[in-house]
């Protein structure tokens, strides 16, 4: 089912200086729509009417002008606190009610944005498909015999079906920007430490970004200018360094012809050419790169021990309540039991080694450009081998935030069954705002 509503932030606000909208008719229209439609499985706790209400009503004596996000409606993983409203992961034997609501969260009501309700995610986090919860598989907003992506699943689709102007995600290894890209959004991931992640249930606490879906790059920046700032409680958190740029006549990676990886796919093949050829019509110089190292630090993240944070996260409760997971977040999850410290302090050597090995791309690059996802897949053939399609889809992705990158996904055409593709531009941390402004341009070049 397509939008009914545009949510457009500019559109909104704009609405709202002239008096035509009001925070308290646009949730009352919008309570309508979101009761209409959710055999997509988006919504794992939708904020009722009167919820709602208190924060529209809280609005109305105040300025429009006032406040940037004045108005604004939006969703938010399940795995990010809103005070009040129970906190799920995607396991409901975890479930707990915060007494205050995740700093990003908080930021954003404090500039008026109004939440609608908390999103369907692939349990813990753990999956890039949005088919691993037991609320239901979140289905593609375009066709629902698709995957939605994940694990971020029901804060892309809420957006991509007009329930929301934007949501809150999370990224650790792709979460924010696979469902991007099989939803036709954009999706930011910020660099590391850039949005506070306090409130919000880690996966691997050292890698966690919180993510932002919206229709277009704008109204991504003009999120991230709010949510973004340093927490002091948060021990992750980072003060931020001078902004980073991008001229105008940029050079842009890609990996070498055998290193792109389709998965049999020859549409979407064409389709990351054609957006190559895009890229270079608006001033991107093509560089070709060795993509090898940044393979192998993808592979470090599921394959190495970094999946013993995931458990170290959920170590008491995967301890008493096991039978509370689904069989294939347990299988993942409980592989952490085979390293050890020895392990750990190996793996991270090779990292290090492998970070000084990608410094040396950037000194021929300004960004990173690959396909978000190589394919999309079915829900059917998500169900019938779901390891190996989920790892299909982060061969781009997953090595992001262990080399501190910052990053864009873009929408980039559609193929002959109507199902979207998208790329993504990534740079060094704090690139943020730059990658932003770039993918505007290219969204605009790709999708003319």
């Amino acid at each position: 089912m397509g939008k009914t509503l545009n949510l457009n932030i500019k559109r909104l606000r704009t609405q709202y200086l002239s008096g035509e909208m009001t925070p308290s008719k646009l949730v009352e229209t919008l309570n309508v729509l979101i009761k209409q439609q959710d055999d997509h499985h988006i919504w794992i706790r939708r904020l009722s009417l009167e919820e709602m209400l208190v924060f529209a009503n809280n609005l109305e004596d105040i300025d429009p002008a006032s406040l940037p996000l004045y108005g604004i409606p939006f969703a938010i993983k399940d795995n990010i606190d809103l005070a009040g409203i129970p906190t799920t992961a995607g396991c409901p034997d975890y479930a707990y009610v915060p007494e205050k609501s995740a700093t990003v969260v908080q930021k954003l009501i404090d500039a008026g944005a109004i939440p609608v309700g908390k999103t369907n995610l692939d349990q813990f986090a753990t999956g890039l498909v949005g088919t691993r919860s037991p609320y239901g598989a979140c289905k593609n907003s375009i066709n629902p015999e698709f995957i939605s992506g994940g694990s971020s699943s029901g804060s892309a689709v809420a957006v991509a079906l007009g329930m929301a102007s934007f949501s809150l995600g999370t990224d650790t290894a792709g979460s924010g920007r696979v469902p991007a890209a099989f939803n036709n959004l954009v999706g930011h991931k910020p660099t590391c430490g850039l949005v506070s992640t306090s409130g919000v249930v880690p996966a691997c606490r050292t890698l966690d970004c919180v993510s932002i879906f919206a229709n277009d790059a704008a109204d991504a920046a003009t999120v991230l200018d709010v949510a973004q700032g340093y927490d002091i409680e948060d021990s992750y958190s980072r003060k931020a360094l001078p902004a980073k740029t991008i001229p105008k006549d940029f050079k842009f990676g890609v990996p070498q012809a055998s290193q792109l990886e389709f998965f049999g796919n020859e549409e979407t093949r064409q389709l990351f050419d054609d957006a190559v050829r895009r890229i270079e019509s608006i001033g991107g110089q093509k560089v070709i790169i060795d993509f090898a190292p940044f393979r192998e630090v993808a592979r470090l993240l599921y394959e190495g021990p970094w999946v013993a944070e995931r458990y170290a996260s959920i170590q008491s409760f995967i301890e008493t309540k096991a039978e509370s997971l689904l069989p294939v977040t347990k299988q993942i999850i409980s592989g952490a039991s085979r390293f050890n410290a020895a392990d750990t302090f190996k793996a991270l050597y090779r990292l290090n080694e492998l970070r000084r090995l990608n410094e040396h791309v950037w000194d021929d690059i300004d960004v990173l450009v690959t396909p978000t996802a190589g394919t999309i897949y079915s829900v059917m053939e998500v169900e019938s081998d779901p390891v190996k399609t989920n790892s299909n889809l982060g061969y781009y992705t997953n090595f992001m935030n262990l080399l501190d990158l910052s990053a864009v996904a873009i929408p980039a055409g559609f193929q002959s069954n109507q199902l979207p593709f998208g790329v993504t531009i990534a740079a060094p941390a704090f690139s943020d705002q730059a990658l932003l402004d770039l993918g505007g341009r290219l969204h605009a070049s790709l999708n003319p």
